[in-house]
């Protein structure tokens, strides 16, 4: 029985009753915020909903992998939380929303592991402070994510929940550290998530998975309570869908803290209100700085997208001007921290928040219990002692890296500096990731916004990087966000789409019979989405008399009917009688499945030599 096939990318069709309800897919924080306060949802039903989403997406279908833990006590607290509103309305923007967190920052009702094999059942004994802040807004932990293990890498595997996908290509990495927040994040499985960044770890992730992210001012916001991998470079914070959304946690989070000497300079600093200046910048007169280097050295794919925002920005009256920085690569390369300060910050950390089975970095090592893919530095961490000499010249250059950075913005007169987040698309897993250009921020103590550019050619994410003056934060989310606003970068993954009753969309199948001039032919195509997956079976039938050369799928661009574009797919070849296999969709190729621009093309001995062709439908 032929079964004629409609494909839907992200939309299926609803019951009525469903079409009233919020969808927690892609929603915002202020839509979320709006239907609770309109009685109209409940944080116990967004919590059904994020927990469906993981049920289907995380370790089936696209199998993202993103999600360490789910909290088991998220629906009682989402209870208390609607009946808190209802007596005494909302704490805060954040009330009744569930986010997801890093699994690096402690959370008392749930083991903190840093991704590690070493400490699966670590319950430390307090929660980080930006936790604290959150619970106390109100907000719902519904999930711990996955990270680079002890978020020493940036391709997100570890011991513990092995490798993570990105929910854009799950064949390629999500970046990371942070890796399994920004694809949850970009999933929706939460409304928004906590990451860490050391060199990287909030901006690659946000790159890799179509979010913005900020590596905020050292000293804006707390680290206490985050599992460290260098005091001193560290930073945490949100990852995010909108600008809206990552401004409305960082409003939350921001402050001082008496237990992180970083933060000392919030004491006389006025609160940034990131929310409230998102729309206070005129674009037109301000100066960005290109940072040559790193756009001579991007891959094409990363550096066109990234191009036409610039020219967006240039149409709005900004001016951009190329920069270079004196001595950069040196510089970079004598300030680095984390191989100084590792091990003796992991040991500390573990003494202050309660490790019992796990004393220090030794263990670990010496026990094996870590993944391979964090051998080489976590061996030669356990095996070094700390240089005090190399350390002060580390410090020292991090001091000379600054002042060069603030030197070009006020000998240019820039705004900000501009460059690709990574130069290089996201590699397939098991790969090497090359191309961050992390250091830049985190060896300075500067903040930098990664804001999305929409996909490339590839259908990728690609991110570009705002680096602002120390404290200037807010000033960066508000030069991002006119462009969001007029261009929309958002684009949701295509394999984790609306679910239709609580559920993934199901495959679809289209049976074709071909025949024409004695050339016959069955074929069977399923299309999957939630895998990104061209399924398809094909047989000559019996009654067949010609020799069939192959038979191939080409897309009609021009929607012409005449067919002269290439070939895309190869399904038969010569002296074959039956074939199959799977292709993994592009971008192209699912819109022109779904618009009806997919011609199955024969080639055989009793055929025009142009073959005949049969639109997919």
């Amino acid at each position: 029985m032929k079964k004629i096939l409609t494909l839907f990318l992200c939309v299926c069709a609803l019951s009525a009753s469903a079409q009233n309800r919020l969808e927690v897919f892609e929603a915002s924080i202020e839509e979320l915020q709006s239907a609770l306060d309109a009685g109209t949802t409940s944080s116990v039903l967004l919590v059904d909903q994020y927990l469906a989403r993981i049920a289907a997406y995380d370790k089936q279908g696209p199998a993202l992998n993103s999600i360490i833990r789910i909290n088991p006590a998220a629906r009682e607290t989402a209870a208390a939380l609607d009946t808190e509103r209802a007596r005494s309305g909302p704490r805060s923007s954040l009330h009744g929303i569930p986010i997801l967190v890093k699994d690096n920052y402690n959370t008392t009702m749930l083991p903190t592991t840093g991704g590690s094999v070493a400490l699966a059942n670590f319950v430390p004994n307090a929660n980080a402070t930006q936790v604290s802040k959150l619970i106390d807004a109100g907000a719902i932990i519904i999930a711990k994510t996955t990270l680079h293990e002890y978020a020493y890498g940036i391709t997100t595997i570890a011991s513990l929940s092995g490798q993570t996908r990105n929910p854009y290509d799950y064949r390629r990495v999500p970046g990371g550290s942070s890796g399994g927040t920004g694809a949850a994040v970009a999933a929706s499985f939460g409304a928004i998530g906590l990451g860490s960044d050391t060199c990287g770890s909030i901006r690659i992730p946000s790159a890799f998975n179509n979010l913005f992210g900020l590596r905020p001012s050292k000293g804006l916001s707390s680290i206490h309570g985050v599992m460290p991998l260098s005091h001193t470079q560290d930073v945490a914070g949100p990852l995010a869908r909108s600008l809206d959304d990552l401004a409305i946690l960082l409003n939350i989070v921001v402050g001082y803290d008496a237990n992180d000497a970083a933060t000392v300079v919030m004491q006389n600093t006025p609160h940034p209100q990131f929310r409230q200046n998102l729309d206070s910048l005129t674009l037109e007169g301000l100066r960005i700085g290109r940072l040559s280097v790193a756009f001579d050295n991007a891959n094409g794919a990363v550096r066109g997208p990234i191009n036409d925002a610039l020219q967006w920005y240039e149409e709005q009256g900004v001016e951009l001007v190329d920069i270079e920085i004196p001595e950069m690569a040196e510089l970079l390369s004598a300030s680095g921290l984390i191989g100084h300060e590792f091990r003796t910050d992991l040991d500390q950390y573990l003494q202050q928040f309660g490790s019992e089975t796990i004393a220090n970095l030794g263990d670990i090592v010496d026990l094996g219990l870590y993944h391979q893919a964090v051998n080489g530095p976590l061996a030669r961490s356990r095996s070094t002692e700390r240089d005090e000499a190399a350390y002060t010249t580390a410090m020292a250059a991090r001091l000379t890296l600054r002042d060069a950075v603030e030197k070009v913005f006020l000998d240019n007169r820039l705004d900000a500096i501009v460059y690709p987040t990574v130069i290089e698309n996201q590699v397939f897993i098991g790969d090497p990731q090359p191309g961050s250009q992390c250091q830049l921020a985190a060896h300075s103590g500067l903040p930098a916004l990664s804001m999305p550019v929409g996909l490339n050619g590839r259908g990728l994410p690609v991110g570009m990087e705002l680096l602002g003056q120390h404290f200037q934060d807010a000033r960066l989310l508000a030069m991002a966000y006119p462009y969001e606003q007029a261009m929309s970068p958002r684009v949701a993954p295509s394999v984790t789409p609306q679910l239709v009753n609580g559920a993934a969309p199901a495959s679809q199948t289209i049976e074709m019979e071909f025949d024409r001039q004695q050339t016959v032919l069955q074929a069977r195509f399923e299309v999957d989405i939630t895998r990104n997956s061209f399924r398809y079976e094909l047989m000559l039938d019996a009654a067949n008399r010609a020799e069939v050369y192959a038979v191939t799928l080409s897309i009609d661009a021009d929607q012409d009917q005449e067919l002269n574009d290439p070939i895309v797919l190869n399904l038969m070849g010569p002296a074959v009688q039956r074939s199959s296999g799977e292709q993994f969709m592009s971008g192209a190729f699912r819109a022109a499945l779904s618009e009806g621009r997919l011609y199955v093309k024969v080639f055989a001995d009793l055929l025009p030599i142009t073959g005949a062709t049969q639109r997919i439908q």
